[in-house]
């Protein structure tokens, strides 16, 4: 006897015992009489034991049958509860989704998506987790985050991840409201900062600021350095400093005491939703998506007249 029992056979067996016999069963399953007959029998070879005794006028359940049949109903129960279950993930009535996002998106694009998305799943438990690309990525590639909002100055490497642009987020000269060139109309060009003391931000911001002055022609003379848009502008406001910082910082924390000037080269970062491709197939994920799409084409117009 062995107890690899097949559940396939299970089911067609509770069929053939709560109908009463092979040929209900082969209507009610779709099949042939002789399909259903040969499947009992190879259960009953495999079980060792009759299960069903066979008559002109149906099957009558042997106490081994009777027991099994307890087995298999029990079988049909839970894959009806894992049926049930599965719907209600894929109607966001059940579930989690967890996201990652970098400070400035956290603020300016998160909290309206997601007032979006509870609104269409409220049901849904969303987290969020404020983390930097590289960690934000990290967080995704392991499953500890199911997408996240990154941005990135140069080519994108998006390795075993899928990334779906959201916007262009240009970056701004700030400077101290006194300054000689706070009263500009026209975009500046950068390398008419050459010679200011300059605030620079995370390592991979900094690493872009070098880029971009270099190209203008200059190496910026970096005093101070904060991932703080907060504490950056407020260097700028008391004629420390000035800096170079992402339109979505502005908007998330606008300065007193700051201009902000577009920069003639138009520098800027792109900002997308990195997520694991078997994931697209996700309801909660592609709302998510849906509700950030919605919110980036309204932000990237308020950033387009930032100033």
């Amino acid at each position: 006897m062995t107890t690899d029992l097949d559940p396939r056979r299970l089911l067609i067996f509770r069929e053939v015992a709560r109908l009463g016999s092979l040929s209900a069963a082969a209507t009610a399953l779709g099949w042939t009489q002789p399909a259903v007959g040969q499947h009992m029998q190879r259960l009953e070879r495999d079980v060792g034991i009759p299960l069903m005794l066979r008559s002109v006028r149906g099957i009558t359940l042997t106490e081994a049958g009777t027991a099994l049949l307890a087995h298999a109903d029990a079988l049909a129960s839970r894959l009806t509860a894992a049926e049930t279950e599965l719907r209600a993930f894929a109607s966001m009535e059940l579930g989690t989704l967890s996201l990652a996002a970098f400070p400035s998106a956290a603020a300016v694009l998160v909290p309206p998506a997601l007032a979006k998305l509870e609104s269409r799943a409220p049901a849904l438990e969303v987290r969020l987790t404020e983390a930097e690309p590289p960690e934000a990525r990290a967080l995704v590639t392991s499953g500890e985050a199911d997408l996240a909002i990154v941005f990135e100055h140069g080519v994108v490497q998006e390795g075993e991840l899928v990334l779906l642009p959201l916007l262009a987020d240009p970056l701004r000269a700030v400077l101290p409201s006194g300054h000689r060139l706070a009263g500009r109309v026209r975009p500046i060009a950068l390398g008419d900062l050459a010679g200011e003391r300059w605030v620079a931000g995370c390592p991979r911001c900094e690493e872009n600021l070098l880029t971009t002055t270099r190209a203008a022609g200059f190496v910026p003379d970096v005093r101070h350095r904060t991932d703080d848009y907060v504490v950056a502008q407020r260097l700028v406001a008391e004629g420390l400093a000035v800096t170079l910082l992402p339109g979505l910082a502005l908007l998330a924390a606008p300065g007193k005491g700051v201009a902000v000037l577009q920069v003639r080269t138009s520098p800027e970062r792109r900002v997308g939703v990195l997520v694991r491709a078997e994931l697209m197939q996700s309801a909660a994920v592609v709302a998510a998506i849906d509700a950030l799409r919605v919110v980036a084409d309204r932000t990237a117009k308020r950033l387009v007249s930032l100033s």
